[in-house]
């Protein structure tokens, strides 16, 4: 049975793996999770210099998800490099570090930082705010998500994933602009833009007002948008929003991703990524598959 899949050239064992901002950089879940079992892990999001993220409190439940507005709080590229990536480096699993910025120019400095690095991929997310747009995200604008993926395909020694952001009238629109600037793959989506309100406390569940929703309230709207992107481009797919079991991420598959990324819901079972991807396994011997692609994107 082939549960390997590839992305851009890069041989995942399996495909699942992590979703970036919900594992850190795999050193909090190795007690629980056995890391070398992972088609990759997606690192916690690394900017050119230390954030400090939003003021605290940073997250809040809601029905079948969570909001969060942390930031982006990282030690920045240096403190990464030197720490974070010869961690991860000692696992048989493929390294995936996410990208954030306020500007082009941010952006470009990590990315020409990890090409020293030895890293399998990147994954850019844009829906950070550009100070140079009103701080509109880079990702809800098709003509900056084109210059900036091309920008950094200039100078990036790894194969460049985008991380869309569902924030925006047609996704597929995003997905095409990435694909025309050279994007070597897609990841999405990136969080829903949520709120939630203390009816006790007459107050915001969250110092920044808003924050990002997650979890598994977003899958409809996570499966729509894979698959609709699936239909539009020619670039791999990861998928992910909401993913609690196999089931979850066979959906996505059958929408048309290659590969999930398990997020929220390694906050509540430290364990879901190992259970997904048995779950995945016994699900291809029930029903007699023997290659994973025999799954993706069969559903059209």
């Amino acid at each position: 049975m082939n549960m390997k899949v590839n992305l851009a050239g890069v041989e995942l064992a399996n495909p699942v793996m992590t979703a970036s901002g919900t594992f850190g950089s795999g050193a909090e879940y190795a007690e629980y999770v056995d890391l070398n079992r992972l088609g990759a892990v997606v690192t916690k999001g690394v900017a050119h210099v230390a954030w400090p993220g939003n003021p605290t409190p940073r997250i809040a439940e809601t029905s079948s998800g969570m909001i969060n507005a942390i930031g982006l709080q990282n030690p920045g590229i240096e403190v990464f490099c030197k720490r974070d990536i010869p961690y991860l480096q000692q696992f048989d699993t493929k390294i995936i570090v996410n990208v954030c910025g306020h500007a082009p120019e941010e952006y470009l400095a990590v990315v020409e930082r990890l090409a020293e690095e030895d890293i399998d991929m990147m994954e850019i997310n844009i829906s950070c705010p550009n100070v140079n747009a009103d701080f509109l995200a880079f990702g809800q604008d098709p003509k900056h998500v084109e210059e900036l993926t091309k920008e950094i395909k200039k100078v990036a020694k790894q194969p460049v994933i985008m991380k869309l952001t569902p924030n925006v009238t047609s996704i597929v629109e995003i997905a095409k602009a990435a694909e025309a600037g050279g994007a070597d793959a897609l990841s999405l989506i990136n969080t829903l833009t949520g709120m939630k309100i203390d009816v006790n406390r007459r107050t915001f569940a969250v110092a920044n007002k808003t924050g990002g929703l997650s979890g598994p309230a977003i899958r409809p709207v996570a499966v729509r948008m894979v698959y609709q992107v699936a239909q539009a481009v020619s670039l791999p797919i990861i998928g992910m929003g909401g993913i609690t079991c196999a089931e979850d991420a066979l959906e996505f598959i059958l929408a048309g991703a290659t590969a999930v990324s398990v997020g929220t819901a390694n906050f509540h079972n430290p364990r879901t990524t190992l259970d997904v991807i048995e779950g995945i396994e016994a699900y291809m011997k029930r029903n007699h598959i023997e290659d994973i692609h025999e799954l993706i994107g069969a559903v059209r």
